[in-house]
């Protein structure tokens, strides 16, 4: 098998450190032409650092990259793409403004003597691009009037009008449909019968086990495994991503759990893509009670949490607190009925960055500081304060902008905000995204402290180590319903096969 997909590309101790991490130690990769190679691990293990240095967006600190058995360095991304190598980056790298052909083309526009674009070439090409792709789209539409998983299909035509013969493609079905999938899928199988080596980063385990050739496995920035694809199972690839040996998470003394505090029931959310992005989720959360909800990318996640807010009026279901119904609608409506949300992305919408840590503490809390129509600067500084040495926020002035804080700094402030309101429930998704072990370790401790004092926590993790270590009970989506439900301490096995719930039926195929 090894004689048909050659090496084309190989990695030798290869080495990445930016200031305060290792992204990547001592990295040895073969990439196989002709062959689909799936690169699977953790968020944060190293697996998009390792595609931008093949991809020549990043540089390695040490060791070698050789291409068809030639040492070669690609000093940028043009470089590596003159080579012919192209990648699909997880997030959509377009103009919404243009159109599609504008964008596949744009930095390399076709043109008549070197002088004026020929847009007619350009649109043919696109065209046929969107042929081959299977998609009925006009590539003279603006690109801000596709759907993202259309986006998504432009971004993929983009890199194969530069005709690569290394392909990487991270998370490249995240934002499609299921149809779109197995579009993707077959242009993948023609690319590989054209000897193109492909890389494959995805979440989404029956993806991989289905497309995958060979199979590469990152955990902290070391290789843990790496082999063909046949015969791997789930068991392999749990041992390979987290290990035997847990990361240290903090431990505090048990506490009782109080009575359930809070209850969702039935709740839907209608997509046009998939039917339902939420499909009739039910769960319930205690005082005290941290419980952990884990799903790959796509399982419905962060668009539950988001129901729950408030933040889709289209959604369906009934919300309980304490056993009395929410009738709210508003955020702020249910921020005031005790329901208070960390976001995955803090930076857009957890913190306005050009505001102070003073302002970013207290934005959800103002009514607390204001008399009629005046607000007490003086109250507002002295609460700020207070939850700075609460939270344990390393600051040098209130008065900073909170974009001078260190990741994990940002998000404390923005655990902070919420806590200001004195929530009942504390929703969290992916706490502990983009920052240091540090950081993770002392949010990690606020958790467990709050749950002590009788929150009730619910957290949204795709980290699989986080939610065994963390949770008091461990619940499971997949394709927007809810698939497991297991008490602390279950078996990593059990969670990833609740998680993959298709897995079954593609390994028969």
């Amino acid at each position: 098998m090894t004689d048909a997909h050659p090496i084309g590309l190989s990695i030798r101790s290869g080495s990445k450190v930016y200031p305060g991490t290792q992204a990547l130690k001592n990295v040895d990769f073969d990439l196989r032409m002709g062959a689909v190679n799936v690169l699977v691990g953790e968020n944060g293990a190293g697996k998009s650092t390792l595609m931008k240095i093949i991809a020549g967006v990043e540089q390695l600190n040490g060791g070698t990259i050789e291409l068809d058995g030639k040492p070669v360095v690609f000093g940028d991304k043009s470089d590596a793409a003159r080579h012919g190598v192209g990648i699909v980056f997880q997030e959509l790298n377009l103009f919404p403004n243009l159109t599609v052909t504008e964008n596949i083309f744009i930095g390399r526009e076709k043109t008549r003597a070197r002088v004026h674009i020929d847009r007619a070439a350009q649109t043919e090409a696109a065209r046929a691009l969107m042929k081959r792709l299977e998609q009925d789209i006009d590539p003279e539409t603006p690109l801000g009037n596709l759907r993202i998983g259309q986006q998504q299909i432009v971004e993929i035509a983009k890199a194969l009008a530069e005709n690569a013969r290394i392909l990487i493609l991270d998370e490249p079905t995240s934002a499609l449909s299921a149809a779109e999938v197995e579009v993707l899928f077959r242009v993948i199988t023609d690319l590989k019968r054209q000897g193109v080596g492909i890389v494959y980063i995805s979440h989404r385990l029956e993806e991989l086990i289905r497309i995958g050739d060979y199979i590469t496995v990152l955990r902290d920035g070391v290789i843990t495994g790496s082999r063909s694809m046949a015969g791997v199972d789930i068991p392999w690839i749990v041992s390979n991503m987290i290990g035997s040996s847990s990361k240290e998470f903090p431990k505090t003394v048990e506490h009782s759990l109080g009575e359930e505090v809070f209850r969702v029931e039935n709740i839907c959310l209608p997509s046009p893509a998939v039917g339902y992005a939420v499909d009739h989720m039910s769960l319930s959360v205690r005082a005290g009670e941290i419980v952990g909800l884990y799903g790959l990318m796509g399982a419905g996640r962060t668009e539950l949490l988001e129901c729950i807010m408030a933040q889709h009026p289209n959604a369906t279901g009934q919300l309980f607190i304490g056993g009395e119904p929410v009738r709210e609608k508003s955020v702020s409506g249910r921020i005031r009925r005790g329901l208070a949300l960390i976001p995955e992305d803090r930076k857009r919408d957890g913190l306005v960055q050009i505001m102070t840590i003073r302002e970013n503490l207290t934005l959800s809390s103002l009514g607390d500081f204001t008399r009629f129509i005046h607000l007490s600067l003086k109250q507002e500084a002295a609460k700020a304060t207070e939850f700075v040495k609460r939270m344990a926020i390393k600051i040098a002035s209130l008065e900073h902008p909170v974009s001078s804080l260190s990741g994990g700094n940002q998000q404390k402030v923005v655990i902070g905000k919420a806590l200001m309101t004195r929530p009942k429930i504390l929703l969290m998704d992916e706490p502990s995204r983009g920052i240091d072990i540090g950081a993770k370790a002392e949010i990690f401790r606020t958790m467990r402290r709050l749950a002590a004092e009788g929150l009730g926590i619910l957290f949204v993790t795709s980290d699989l180590e986080e939610v065994l270590a963390l949770s008091d009970r461990i619940l499971v989506m997949a394709n927007g319903k809810l698939t497991g439900s297991f008490p602390s301490g279950a078996e990593a096995s059990a969670v990833i096969s609740a998680a993959t719930p298709n897995l079954s039926r593609v390994e028969t195929q």
